[in-house]
């Protein structure tokens, strides 16, 4: 399939005449027949925020919710939230999702995590807040935690 239909390393070759993208395309967050939930909202965070915890904890392959996830999960979920507050969407029950929205969701999701089971969780719940108003976003979740895992103690005696 691929030596047929990928001939070269990339597509510029392929011109999609019947399709006009504008700039305030590529920013709605409105896509056809999808829809933000509230539900949507709570799971990004969670899955974001159990990601953090676990990866500040020194485990970069989580399970969560029943699904073994990594970086790029919570990437994703990380991106959406960050994207929903910035643009003001909606969810499909009417609330817009707002700094505040969002962050008293993360107190809620957070409140519902038994704290001896993630004992980073108050540092994944700083930085997963950080992320979700809208004004700033690091370049990747993993870079923004590094600083609090590495510690620096001089050189090694040998």
């Amino acid at each position: 399939v691929f030596d047929k239909h990928m001939t070269s390393p990339n597509q510029f070759h392929v011109r999609r005449e019947d399709v006009t993208v504008r700039a305030s395309d590529l920013l709605n967050t409105n896509v056809e027949g999808g829809k933000i939930t509230e539900a949507g909202v709570r799971d990004n965070i969670a899955v974001g925020l159990l990601y953090m915890a676990n990866w500040l904890n020194a485990s970069g392959c989580v399970p969560i919710h029943n699904l073994m996830e990594d970086a790029a999960t919570a990437e994703i979920s990380r991106s959406q939230l960050y994207q929903w507050v910035r643009h003001a969407s909606r969810t499909a029950e009417g609330t817009v999702v707002t700094p505040e929205y969002a962050a008293r969701v993360l107190r809620e999701e957070a409140a519902k995590l038994d704290r001896a089971s993630y004992p980073t969780l108050d540092l994944a719940v700083k930085f997963m807040g950080s992320q979700m108003t809208g004004t700033r976003y690091d370049d990747f979740l993993t870079t923004l935690c590094y600083d609090s895992i590495v510690k620096t103690e001089g050189d090694a005696k040998l």
